[in-house]
């Protein structure tokens, strides 16, 4: 005699058809797609703790205009803190006409508090918005520095070695290298100068400038859209300045008047 099988409920294997298909709906898209996947922010418990200070055009205390000398300026205006925040209208075709590839802005840090105001720069920060919102870091002036000059005597090398293997193209090779040795010598000496360096603002030191710079080497930073968008993150005072923009403003997106 056969034995006889047990045959399950049919709600049961409706239901353990139905998980099936549910597994395999999200296993089956994800093992399905084509190349690398852009990088996935960690999460932060203290993010959301930070309150930000956005840039709006049409919020009290902030303006918007433009100098003769083709650069746009931001300013922000929150309790005893003002900043400006200025960027060349050209930086996005300068990046890559550079020594070494970064994107920079200008920073103006003013404080009419009576007490003191902690001005730290390694925690700035630069979203790339149409990059899968990649962040990048500013830079640390004298690492950068020192890593120009080290990229421009590692070329130095490398044209000696062809030089030695085609003795014709000397003068070619030398002019290269000269041109190379002063844009780099140019590039270090202003980072070195007119960097943002960390301070202590307080009412014998109200107001600091400098420049800050952010590194475009990143594989998910490859080619400039048409118009591309950056959020500039200033975290100071226990609060965290916001400046949106886009580069370059199309006509209409903000309306030019004068910094207070």
């Amino acid at each position: 005699m056969r034995p006889v099988r047990q045959r399950a409920p049919r709600g049961v294997v409706v239901a353990a058809v139905v998980t099936t298909l549910w597994l395999s709906s999200l296993v089956l898209p994800a093992a399905a797609r084509a190349g690398p996947l852009p990088p996935v922010p960690l999460p932060r418990k203290d993010k959301e703790k930070i309150p930000a200070v956005r840039w709006d055009e049409e919020r009290p205390g902030c303006t918007f205009s433009r100098s003769d000398d083709g650069h746009f300026h931001y300013g922000l205006w929150y309790e005893d803190v003002g900043i400006i925040m200025s960027v060349d209208a050209q930086e996005l075709e300068k990046v890559h006409h550079r020594p070494e590839p970064f994107f920079s802005v200008m920073l103006e840090v003013h404080y009419r508090g009576q007490g003191s105001l902690d001005l730290a720069t390694e925690n700035i920060s630069l979203e790339f918005v149409k990059h899968f919102k990649v962040v990048q870091a500013a830079l640390d002036p004298d690492d950068f520095v020192d890593k120009v000059q080290n990229d421009a005597d590692e070329r130095d090398h490398e044209t000696a070695h062809e030089v030695e293997k085609h003795p014709e193209k000397k003068e070619e090779k030398d002019a290269y290298v000269r041109a190379l040795l002063k844009d780099s010598a140019e590039l270090q000496e202003f980072v070195g100068k007119n960097s943002l360096r960390p301070t202590l603002l307080g009412p014998g030191n109200p107001e600091k400038s400098g420049w800050v710079l952010f590194s475009t080497e990143s594989k998910w930073i490859s080619g400039w859209k048409k118009q591309e968008e950056f959020i500039l993150r200033v975290p100071l005072g226990g609060k965290v300045f916001e400046f949106p923009f886009k580069l370059p403003p199309k006509p209409g997106e903000v309306t030019l008047r004068k910094r207070e």
